[in-house]
């Protein structure tokens, strides 16, 4: 009898290894482990938000609407529940990377508005807020690189043969993945350069639409 039970569960390992369930196990959980890691930098940045405008403020207080702007952008990414089960919703994974986009092209306008000042500039905490912004822009970089191969991964493995009939069986479909205008922008952290030269007057408010991306 346990000779039987032996053969059984060695029959229903080589059918379950053959048929993909355990590659696509695998995949998953390195999505998640690769998701986690995106909102722990998204995090991080969101944090640094409310010690940088308020350092902002103490030297350029009348900038009220580059304030106000990324102080919104910040509490409407804190409003999307980013949860596991949002990688499993394109429109959800759409209005949340809407949202970090938002913020981070607030994040830059407010950056960009600091070389006006240079009083700000040389505050001791702006300068270590500036490099935790730098440092943490090159780690959602990273972040982001690994979740997108790791989408590709799984995604790959539920829609391929025989792995496609185990998906479909189970009900496993593929999961939302981060798109960019530009490849580039993958693989190339954003700069925040203050040595730049100040633009021309009749430049609008061009200065406000530089920065990183």
């Amino acid at each position: 009898m346990r000779y039987k039970l032996i053969v059984l569960l060695a029959v229903l390992s080589g059918l379950l290894t053959g048929c993909g369930y355990n590659q696509i196990q695998i995949n998953d959980e390195q999505v998640n482990a690769a998701w986690s890691e995106v909102l722990n930098q998204y995090q991080r940045r969101a944090d640094l938000i409310p010690n940088l405008v308020s350092v902002v403020q103490g030297y350029a207080g009348h900038e009220k609407e580059v304030l106000v702007r990324v102080t919104e952008a910040r509490a409407s990414v804190a409003g999307i529940k980013a949860t596991p089960e949002l990688i499993n919703d394109p429109e959800a994974f759409a209005k949340f990377q809407k949202a970090q986009s938002e913020l981070k092209g607030a994040l830059s306008r407010l950056l960009v508005v600091a070389e006006n000042y240079p009083q700000l500039k040389a505050d001791a905490s702006f300068r270590d807020l500036q490099a935790q912004v730098e440092g943490t822009e090159n780690r959602i970089t990273v972040a982001r690189n690994r979740y997108i191969k790791m989408v590709q991964d799984y995604n790959i493995s539920v829609r391929t043969f025989p792995n496609s009939l185990t998906a479909m069986a189970m009900g496993w479909k593929v999961k939302a993945n981060f798109a960019v205008e530009d490849e580039k922008a993958i693989s190339t952290p954003p700069a925040i350069k203050f040595d730049q030269p100040k633009p021309a007057a009749d430049a609008g408010g061009s200065a406000l639409s530089a920065g990183y991306n």
